[in-house]
């Protein structure tokens, strides 16, 4: 099983409520960030937010926002 599969797991098992998930959004954003870092921002993946979005939701994440 992928991590995106452990993360929408986790995510139905606790109704949506991602602060259950936390690790495994963390560690989805951080593939991500490695998967674009590597090979683009024109890069596609299905399990992946948009460059933009995802640099956005990593700061969030940061501020604790």
């Amino acid at each position: 099983m992928g991590l995106d599969q452990d993360l929408q797991n986790c995510l139905t098992k606790n109704g949506y409520n991602e602060a259950k998930c936390t690790k495994l959004v963390e560690a989805l954003y951080q593939c991500c960030s490695a998967f674009y870092e590597k090979n683009g921002d024109g890069a596609t993946t299905v399990s992946c937010p948009k460059p933009d979005l995802l640099r956005l939701k990593m700061e969030q994440r940061s501020k604790g926002v």
